[in-house]
């Protein structure tokens, strides 16, 4: 963990063991594909992604239960402009009790952060500022 904060985690991947270091050299490359799990009263309605190392592609899925009726959208920032939605929308494909949203870039500028955002529309959400269910 780089950050671990209630708000805010942030995870480096590093490639060793006991046995010593593995360094990805210039012109090799290697596939990394890892999940995790967070309870909703964990987690905001957000996740974010950045672009560190070269990258030929990144996909990002998000699995939601069906019955909270999930939309998700997102945004792309780089060191030189600010927000601008995803050149290609996330794609929706439900299976059984869990909808399912993927999204997919090939190679991603360098240093660009990209946000997926969702909301649930079959759950009330409490509006802070009228005090009232929407």
């Amino acid at each position: 963990m780089k950050h671990d904060r209630d708000a805010f985690k942030e995870v480096w991947l590093v490639f060793d063991n006991e046995h010593g270091r593995f360094p990805l050299y210039p012109g090799e490359s290697v596939w990394i594909e890892y999940a995790y799990t967070v309870c909703d009263d964990k987690w905001g309605n957000w996740f974010q992604r950045a672009v560190r190392l070269p990258t030929e592609q990144l996909e990002v899925q998000l699995a939601f239960p069906a019955a909270l009726d999930p939309v998700v959208w997102g945004t792309e920032t780089s060191m030189t402009a600010e927000a601008s939605p995803l050149r290609t929308p996330p794609v929706r494909s439900d299976d059984g009790e869990l909808r399912r949203f993927t999204w997919i870039t090939t190679t991603p500028a360098l240093h660009a952060r990209y946000r997926l955002e969702w909301r649930f529309r079959a759950r009330l959400e409490r509006n802070m500022n009228q005090g009232e269910f929407r």
